[in-house]
């Protein structure tokens, strides 16, 4: 429980700093530009860092809040399919913390982070005595099963859709940094980016493959979790993965509608995910909070 906690507490903060300075002093040393540098440079370009930042501040406290559910409603029960869910998605996220090495520049805090919760994943994951599986139970009336198990089936594609969109964020991030739609926001190209400093577009990367990877590790948690943890009664489960939707959905879109980035297409992921996880969540109270 205590890695999850870190991580929401990490993703408040990383959206205090988002809402506040935008960068940090290494992040201003790195780039030899502070925000009034980079606002002369392009007047859109410090909305669009905020953006990256607060939406990966999003995902980030998502994340610490499904592995908060997972430690407290399945790992403590010993569930075997609680710590191998977290232990799949846990491994990605560490995992993904190769990306910094990709463009040469470490953040910090983003390694302070990852060193401090290392151990306490190994901790986590190297548990011994679990428990078998679930136990048969009840499964309540027939219509409220199968409304569950559709609402079961639509968080399961909402968990993949996150993983595939972390995949395509991932070698945005590693390799062309912009979409389309970046650049029309933006009105410009990154040749003039680049021109202008040569660690802006690294600097700018190293944020998105950071969301690519925090989306994959989401994406699994979310999904092997409703998958695996669908249980009449078990209202952990409703109240984690809503919880989760809640903060990482709200701030994706808040910051994108507060700085006028409202490109229909770039957003529409976002809203289908909404769609799917408020369907998802309506269906199946019934059946996971039942007594």
């Amino acid at each position: 429980m205590v890695s999850g906690v870190v991580i929401a507490v990490a993703g408040v903060v990383a959206a205090a700093v988002a809402l506040g300075p935008v960068l940090l002093w290494y992040d201003r040393d790195y780039l030899g530009m502070d925000t009034s540098a980079l606002h002369s440079l392009n007047h859109h370009l410090v909305h669009f860092l905020r953006h990256d930042r607060i939406t990966l501040a999003g995902t980030m406290t998502a994340i610490g809040i499904l592995y908060a559910g997972l430690a407290v409603g399945g790992m403590r029960r010993r569930w075997p399919w609680a710590r191998r869910a977290y232990l799949v998605s846990g491994a990605t996220g560490f995992a993904a913390v190769l990306y910094l090495f990709v463009h040469g520049y470490l953040e910090p805090l983003h390694l302070a982070l990852a060193a401090m919760l290392l151990p306490l994943f190994a901790a986590a994951v190297l548990r011994p005595a679990e428990r078998p599986g679930w136990t048969s139970s009840p499964e309540g009336p027939e219509r409220e099963r199968r409304r569950a198990l559709t609402g079961q089936l639509l968080m399961v594609v909402t968990g993949f859709g996150l993983l595939v969109g972390g995949v395509g964020v991932s070698v945005v991030g590693l390799t062309g940094v912009f979409v389309h739609a970046d650049l029309e926001f933006l009105a410009t190209d990154p040749g003039v980016l680049r021109a202008a400093n040569g660690r802006l577009l690294p600097f700018i990367a190293h944020d998105r493959a950071g969301f690519g990877g925090a989306l994959l590790a989401a994406g699994l948690a979310i999904m092997l979790l409703s998958a695996w943890g669908w249980r009449r009664g078990e209202a952990w489960v409703w109240w984690t993965l809503a919880s989760a939707a809640v903060t990482g959905f709200v701030p994706a879109v808040a910051t994108h509608l507060s700085i006028g980035y409202v490109d229909l297409g770039h957003l529409a992921p976002v809203l289908l995910g909404i769609v799917l996880s408020v369907t998802s969540l309506t269906l199946s109270r019934p059946f996971l909070c039942a007594r």
